[in-house]
Formats: structure tokens, C-alpha cells, sequence
């Protein structure tokens, strides 16, 4: 049979076909199945600092983790003042810092984002013999300076207006820290180190030796204060109530300290002041990388969710945008 021109092309359409198969149709196809093959690039971030931001950080990571496995987390707490020293020495990427950052770390690119609210508490002994007179009438700002800031008051009488010379042990941070800082300019101080008492090192060995002092007064991070389950005080402490308005009785309106919940409404609506009550930040060495800026962006919609339940004030809407704003 004779060789036709319509057979020509067939033959010739069908080996063209083989090599596209053979050849360029099978470049792409690889090139996808080798990308899908690579292992997903893991990334740790460390971070340190504040134990008042320490709590939250390890819930937002532990839900991060579940929608973003490839990015792991090494957390450490260690006070404030380490956080930001580790962070701009780039020691870690990331600090927890409890307080407003400071000029000179502004200078040296510290960049901080607002994430939460907390607030520093002041603290006695559960068997303290003056508890009833206490949670009756308060504690005015005025008494609280007395104690810890200019030490003229160092008794229980001059404390509750009675006689008796029972003495007052009060117990301040050791560490760097942005309670010590928070408690300081609440009672008019200007830094930690205006604070009085007998320093003792980090947010839990503060309310440990409270805890063991009857006579024992101290400030704590909410989350240190407050026994995570319960939400109540935990066992061997309790609150020491403002008298806001310094009219020495505890008012209804200022009756918020019998549970975290409860306390961490008052701050929401700044009935509880500002300080101690404050804004809590996430720090970064210059502008955050972008695998730090999704955790940010995550923190700051999904994440603020979590916020409630771990003890803490999530941002308003003006702060949430405002904080937004800060992302590269």
C-alpha cells in the first residue's frame, strides 16, 4: 500500500507527542513533585523575659503551633529587664517586656508591640491576724507609699489606724523586673529601685515568701497571684484591696478582688489604675522578621481570643489597631 501524506502526518503528530511525554511534557510534573517532596523549613524562635507576659506567650505558642508546625518556640522567663538585654544583644528574637520601653532602648531598635494587658497586685499572707480589717477597709494609696516607698510606716497599727506595733516585713523583686517598676510609679516612686523591702529574685519566689510570712507583704503579676484553675487566690495569699477613693472602708465599687475574673474586668474598664495596671509588649531588634510578624498578626486577631482564659485584658479596638499599625 502506497505511503500517503495523511499517514505522513499522523505518524509524524504521534512521535512529536512521545517527546513532548518523554521530554518537555515531563519537566513541569517533576519539578512539582519535587518541590512537594522537600520537608517544610522549621524555624525556632526564642524568646525571653517578663513572667507577667510569660503565662500568655506559652498559650499563644502552644495554639500558634497547631495551625504553623514548622515554627517552634523556646520561652524562658526571666524578668523584664533580661528580656530586653537578651533581645537587643540578639540573644533571643523576641522579649517580653511589662512596661513602657525606655529611650534608650528606643535608641538601640528595640520595636516594641502592644499585646495585652495585665496589672501588678499587692499581696499578704492568708493568715495574716489584721486579713479582716484589711479586706474591710482597704489599703489607701497613701498607706501603700508609707510601706514601700518612704518607709514611714512599719507597723501593722500605723497601717490600720490601731495600736499595735506589730512590724510589717515587706518584700520587693530583686530582678529586673517591670512589676517592681509598675508598683514603684504607683506609689510614686520613679523606678524599681525607689521600692522598699527585702528583695527577693522573680515574680514566684516573691509571693513564695509572702506566702510563708504572716506579718508578709508583696506584689505580684495576676498570674502569679491567681491559681490558674480557680481562678481564686492561691492557697497561702490573698489581695491586698485598694481604698481608692482614701475614705478608709472598702466601697462596693471597689469590692473586685475575689476572683481573676473579676479583677481583670475592673482593669478593662480602668476602674483598677493605670499603673499598676498595664500595657504588656513584644519586642523585636529592629523590625520583626516575617515569620515574626505572622505570629504577631496571629496574636493580635485569633490569638486575643485565648486572652481571657489565661488571666489577662485583651486589647480594645482602638489599641488593637494601633497596634496593627506597627507591623511592617
Amino acid at each position: 500500500m502506497p505511503f500517503q501524506p495523511k499517514m505522513l502526518r499522523i505518524v509524524l503528530l504521534s512521535l512529536t507527542l512521545l517527546l513532548l511525554v518523554a521530554c518537555g511534557g515531563s519537566g513541569p510534573a517533576d519539578s512539582d513533585s519535587s518541590a512537594a517532596d522537600q520537608p517544610p523549613q522549621q524555624e525556632t524562635l526564642a524568646i525571653s523575659g517578663a513572667f507577667a507576659l510569660f503565662p500568655m506567650v506559652t498559650v499563644w505558642a502552644e495554639e500558634y503551633q497547631k495551625v504553623n508546625p514548622n515554627v517552634r518556640f523556646d520561652i524562658q522567663a526571666g524578668g523584664a529587664g533580661k528580656g530586653m538585654t537578651d533581645v537587643l544583644a540578639g540573644a533571643v528574637d523576641i522579649a517580653m517586656v511589662s512596661r513602657e520601653l525606655r529611650p534608650i532602648e528606643l535608641e538601640q531598635e528595640a520595636y516594641g508591640v502592644p499585646v495585652t494587658i495585665d496589672a501588678v497586685i499587692g499581696t499578704l499572707n492568708a493568715n495574716n491576724p489584721y486579713l479582716e480589717q484589711i479586706q474591710t477597709q482597704g489599703i489607701s494609696r497613701e498607706t501603700a507609699t508609707g510601706i514601700w516607698i518612704t518607709g514611714d510606716i512599719t507597723t501593722w497599727g500605723q497601717a490600720l489606724g490601731i495600736d499595735d506595733d506589730t512590724p510589717i516585713n515587706v518584700y520587693t523583686r530583686s530582678d529586673a523586673s517591670g512589676a517592681g517598676e509598675m508598683w514603684s510609679l504607683f506609689l510614686g516612686g520613679d523606678a524599681q529601685e525607689d521600692v522598699l523591702g527585702t528583695a527577693v529574685n522573680a515574680d514566684p519566689g516573691l509571693a513564695e515568701a509572702v506566702r510563708q510570712d504572716p506579718l508578709g507583704v508583696g506584689y505580684n503579676n495576676i498570674g502569679f497571684a491567681y491559681d490558674q484553675t480557680t481562678e481564686l487566690p492561691i492557697a497561702g495569699l490573698e489581695i491586698i484591696p485598694i481604698d481608692l477613693n482614701g475614705d478608709g472602708r472598702l466601697s462596693d465599687d471597689e469590692k473586685f478582688y475575689d476572683t481573676r475574673d473579676q479583677l481583670t474586668a475592673a482593669i478593662a474598664v480602668e476602674i483598677y489604675p493605670f499603673p499598676p495596671a498595664r500595657v504588656l509588649y513584644l519586642v523585636t531588634k529592629g523590625e520583626p522578621s516575617p515569620t515574626i510578624v505572622d505570629f504577631y498578626r496571629w496574636i493580635l486577631n485569633e490569638g486575643q481570643a485565648f486572652v481571657p482564659d489565661a488571666g489577662y485584658v485583651r486589647l480594645n479596638e482602638a489599641r488593637l489597631t494601633e497596634a496593627l499599625s506597627l507591623l511592617p
